[in-house]
C-alpha cells in the first residue's frame, strides 16, 4: 500500500467516525453499520485497480461500490466533508490538494 491510498483510507475512516459519532451517538467506536461501511471501503481501496494513481472518490471513472453501499458513502460524505476542515484540518486540505492534481 502506498502514500496515496493510506491517507485515502486515512481520510474515509475519519468521515465514517465523524458521521457514526454525530448521527449514531458513538463515542470512540464504531456502530456496526459504520463499521461494515468501514471494512467494505477498506477492501475496495485495498483492491483499487488505479493503485497510487486513485482519483479521489467524487473524480472516479469507475464506481467500485455496490449501489447500497454507495449510498451510504456518499451519505457520510455529503455530511463529514465539509465538517472535516473543522475537525482534521490538515486531512482535508491534503485531500483538496489530492483531489486537484493528476497523481503520477
Amino acid at each position: 500500500m502506498g502514500i496515496r491510498l493510506d491517507r485515502e483510507k486515512a481520510t474515509v475512516q475519519r468521515m465514517i467516525k465523524l458521521y457514526c459519532k454525530r448521527h449514531h451517538h458513538t463515542k470512540g467506536e464504531l456502530c456496526l453499520g459504520c463499521q461494515d461501511l468501514s471494512d467494505y471501503a477498506m477492501n475496495r481501496l485495498d483492491h483499487c485497480k488505479f493503485g497510487e494513481s486513485k482519483p479521489t472518490c467524487s473524480k472516479c471513472p469507475v464506481h467500485c461500490y455496490k449501489p447500497l453501499m454507495r449510498s451510504k458513502i456518499k451519505e457520510v460524505m455529503r455530511y463529514s466533508g465539509p465538517r472535516m476542515i473543522y475537525t482534521h484540518p490538515i486531512a482535508a486540505i491534503r485531500h483538496l490538494i489530492d483531489g486537484g492534481t493528476k497523481n503520477r
